[in-house]
């Protein structure tokens, strides 16, 4: 992907300003829109100075016409503590945003990346979970304005491309992390290292035993990029991610090592319909591109322990 115009909806957030960073790098135009929400400026000043790079303050809840190539649609919060803050304005960015950014693209034939979640599956009954499994969600609980917002954020995408012939790629992320994610999210790896860095107390939900299944953020990126160059033929869902699972307390460990903490850990009720186990079934995307992921799980929460000791 080279010398194309791009929009990066979300653009200042954790990933998509790395996603920003590695298209300029690959000799793109990028415009990132983003109102700033839960993205952080901070995040893309390094960029400003760039002439094929612009930022656009702006709420995609509200019509935006600029044509582009390709739109990466990330634009929504993507955490618990987030997205529950405002439960009304999750939903309806996920789909009135959403809607207005398939206007977009069908105005001015651009091909969409729309990034989706394993959120959509719910507390998954099966593992791993394939794009077949229709999911376990509760459509009236705490997660619902997320988990079902991308549910029809993805009814909404093909029913562009059944209606108006709209290029639609869908794309379900599992759990990602790296430097720049912001340290008061509600992750489990951001408030993890967060903590044992300050050898403050970790709180763990229920027994620790439930599991995520971890992909480090350049992987991911590399994985995004992919996807988007394959033909319209390819629409999704595809589930992208890393496949190594590991428990809650297992990685706890990990991160508890890494730091050198004297962090002490409590254990707390589970949040309601908090997934059990995620794990990807990444059997579709390796068949269509050369990719997987490579930067360990170690690796990782060495480079992601590294930023969070800057802050």
């Amino acid at each position: 992907m080279k010398n194309k115009k791009i929009i990066i909806t979300g653009g200042a957030g954790f990933i998509g300003s790395h996603l920003c960073q590695k298209l300029l790098q690959l000799d793109n135009t990028v415009i990132c829109i983003d109102n700033l929400l839960t993205g952080k400026k901070n995040n893309i000043t390094n960029l400003f100075g760039n002439k094929n790079f612009t930022f656009i303050n702006h709420d995609i809840n509200y019509q935006i016409n600029i044509k582009s190539d390709f739109i990466f649609h990330l634009a929504c919060p993507a955490s618990p503590k987030h997205y529950q803050k405002d439960p009304v304005n999750t939903l309806i960015t996920n789909i009135n945003g959403t809607y207005n950014i398939l206007k977009l693209a069908k105005k001015y034939n651009s091909r969409i990346i729309f990034t989706s979640t394993s959120e959509v599956y719910g507390d998954p009954d099966e593992n791993p979970q394939k794009e077949s499994y229709n999911g376990n969600v509760n459509p009236i609980g705490l997660r619902s304005c997320y988990d079902e917002g991308k549910r029809a954020a993805e009814s909404l995408c093909f029913d562009f491309n059944r209606k108006y012939k709209t290029k639609i790629k869908i794309l379900r992320l599992f759990n990602t992390y790296g430097p720049l994610m912001f340290k008061d999210d509600g992750r489990v790896v951001s408030n993890f290292i967060f903590n044992a860095l300050r050898n403050k107390p970790i709180k763990i939900y229920g027994n620790g035993k439930q599991t995520r299944s971890l992909c480090f953020i350049d992987d991911l990126i590399t994985g995004l990029i992919k996807i988007a160059n394959l033909s319209d033929n390819v629409k999704g869902p595809l589930n992208i991610g890393n496949d190594q699972e590991i428990t809650i307390n297992d990685l706890c460990s990990k991160i508890l090592k890494i730091t050198n903490s004297k962090s002490k850990i409590i254990h707390t009720d589970l949040p309601e319909d908090d997934p059990k186990m995620r794990k990807p079934d990444l059997t579709k995307i390796k068949k269509l591109i050369n990719w997987k992921p490579k930067v360990s799980l170690n690796d990782g929460l060495v480079a992601t322990v590294n930023y969070f000791k800057k802050l």
